[in-house]
């Protein structure tokens, strides 16, 4: 538990909680680890719980009747995910899938509402992150609707670039993966890498990306092409 508790502490989830508080989510916290590939949950199934990504990364994700996947987040170390039914009692909204090899925790809903009950600053934090979750799943919609798949890959790589704080990343998913992220297929994001890397604009090489003129792809971003 002491170890749980360390780890906990470090999750902006749970950022500004007391230690006694720590200590009470460790307490029900279930360490789990999960293959690349396995289901956590799926849409529908009963929102036992809710998980926090300890190493790893869980792809959060719809498919159509048509059988087409949709990614809506690919949740990594230190987020959270499954949050809505706690608050709601309702089934989970999405399928949850392990990315990679991963660690998660599980909290028990039952568990933590009984926590909550007894201290409901417990809830505060969650509520934050459930209200930055929304504003994200926001902007998706937003991208997906209005912006051509060019602006949607310039604002991805402009975040992963100021969550990293570095000039150069690496893709932490597959080209797949991205691809069905930004709503498009493999070979148009993989054209639109090579236009933005002729362009100057960007230097691709596999998953390593570093970008070259920021302002440039701020302008794609905004504009949306």
């Amino acid at each position: 538990m002491i170890d749980v508790a360390g780890q906990l502490a470090g999750i902006p989830l749970f950022a500004g909680l007391s230690k006694e508080q720590v200590a009470a989510l460790a307490r029900i916290g279930v360490r789990r680890a999960c293959k690349k590939g396995e289901q956590l949950f799926a849409e529908g199934d009963e929102g036992s719980g809710f998980y926090v990504v300890l190493t790893g990364r869980v792809k959060i994700s719809k498919v159509s009747p048509e059988g087409k996947e949709q990614i809506l987040h690919m949740v990594g170390p230190g987020e959270p995910f499954g949050e809505v039914p706690v608050f709601t009692g309702q089934g989970f909204p999405a399928d949850a899938t392990a990315a990679a090899q991963s660690t998660v925790l599980f909290f028990p809903r039952v568990a933590f509402v009984s926590l909550i009950k007894r201290d409901p600053t417990l809830a505060l934090n969650m509520l934050a992150q459930l209200s930055r979750r929304l504003r994200q799943f926001t902007g998706l919609v937003e991208d997906l609707s209005l912006k051509e798949v060019p602006g949607r890959l310039a604002k991805y790589l402009l975040y992963l670039v100021d969550r990293d704080g570095q000039g150069a990343v690496e893709l932490d998913i597959s080209k797949g993966q991205l691809a069905s992220l930004l709503g498009t297929i493999p070979e148009t994001l993989s054209r639109i890498l090579a236009r933005l890397d002729r362009e100057g604009l960007i230097r691709s090489k596999g998953k390593q990306i570093r970008i070259v003129d920021r302002e440039g792809l701020q302008r794609i971003a905004q504009e949306g092409r």
